[in-house]
């Protein structure tokens, strides 16, 4: 059956990215003083102002408007015509987590609850379904293409949307790659379209070409209304945990509804969905299904998932017996072990708040068994 998935990503300096950032930057602050800090931060950006609202629970004080203006810095945001930088006003509401919470989780269990989802596919390398993929990667690679100045008159911000022809369930063809993006009001939409496609489209579309039949010519679409001269959070104000489906797979594979930036690995909806993937990944993997997604749900306080469960859609190489001893034997879902197996009680955050949480092979979850 022929149909289209269309999936989006958006650049490491959207206003909702620039948000998901600083909560993980704070994550991250607070897991480098003490592994066993709790955390569950909120970030607001718009023009000219940051609010951080929250609980953190750690050993040491954080300065929480220095790691705010260092994330906002680092992504380019230093120019006063975008009506926000690091120089912008930072506004902190944060306190220590609830006494009701800490108890449940000083006692191994989850830190909040909730069901989770993890997927997992042959279209590509990574094992991550084709449209999101690409989507991330031509943000990536116009990121790169701004900061490398290859392209110079770029400004920070940026989206990209794609959408993948399929046949029986399978990638075939890319149709339509769509890219938004700020820059300078001296550069001419015809020169933008040019460097985009030359720069940044058509090496991303040559990478994953090896998954394609159909090598026919995609449809590309630049800035639609011909015009985005400002971005960032003076037109868009952004907020924490809003880009959830760019966060996992575009929308190919169900979501329990929870952020992960701005959480300790406690909380259950980041590092439930972590283990999930990593179950998905490895069944895939292991050759035991084409597709596979993984759901667990969790209850405040308790160590172990009050359910478990695993699709293959019809993909399956073995019985559904054999995969669920796999899963079993790959990963105990008990959240202790999932931290200590996964080695998430690290630093190691602020960097999965762009391009996506999975496909990415240096972070543990996206590791596969021998």
């Amino acid at each position: 059956m022929y149909r289209q998935f269309t999936s989006e990503s958006v650049a490491a300096g959207h206003p909702d990215k620039i948000c998901d950032q600083i909560s993980d930057a704070i994550v991250d602050e607070a897991l480098s003083c003490d592994p066993k800090s709790r955390v569950a931060v909120e970030t607001l950006v718009t023009k000219n102002r940051v609010v951080l609202a929250g609980e953190v629970t750690c050993s040491k004080n954080l300065d929480y408007e220095s790691i705010a203006r260092n994330v906002i810095k680092q992504l380019g945001y230093v120019k006063d015509e975008y009506e926000f930088s690091h120089r912008s006003h930072v506004d902190v509401y944060i306190h220590e987590q609830s006494p009701d919470i800490t108890q449940g989780v000083e006692s191994g269990g989850a830190g909040d609850q909730g069901m989770m989802f993890g997927y997992a596919t042959r279209e590509t390398r990574e094992l991550m379904p084709l449209p999101i993929a690409v989507a991330h990667s031509l943000v990536k690679a116009l990121d790169a293409a701004r900061i490398a100045k290859a392209i110079p008159y770029l400004r920070p911000d940026g989206k990209a949307e794609v959408v993948v022809d399929y046949d029986n369930g399978k990638p075939v063809g890319i149709a339509t790659v769509i890219i938004a993006v700020p820059h300078d009001p001296k550069v001419k939409n015809n020169q933008l379209v040019s460097d985009v496609e030359k720069l940044v489209v058509y090496p991303v579309i040559k990478k994953y070409s090896y998954t394609l039949k159909v090598a026919r010519r995609y449809t590309l679409i630049v800035n639609g209304t011909g015009r985005w001269e400002i971005g960032g959070p003076a037109s868009d104000t952004g907020l924490t945990g809003r880009k959830i489906i760019v966060d996992t797979y575009g929308g190919m594979g169900r979501h329990g509804g929870g952020c992960f930036s701005g959480k300790d690995p406690t909380k259950v909806d980041r590092s439930g969905a972590y283990a999930t993937r990593f179950l998905a990944k490895n069944i895939v993997a292991a050759g035991l299904a084409d597709r596979c997604e993984v759901k667990v749900a969790y209850v405040i306080g308790r160590a172990k998932p009050v359910s478990m469960a695993i699709q293959t859609f019809g993909t399956e190489e073995k019985r559904p017996a054999i995969i669920h001893d796999f899963a079993k034997k790959t990963l105990d879902l008990a959240v202790p072990n999932i931290l200590e197996k996964l080695s998430l009680r690290r630093p190691i955050y602020r960097q999965t708040a762009v391009y996506g949480h999975f496909g990415n092979e240096a972070y543990p979850w996206e590791k596969i068994v021998p």
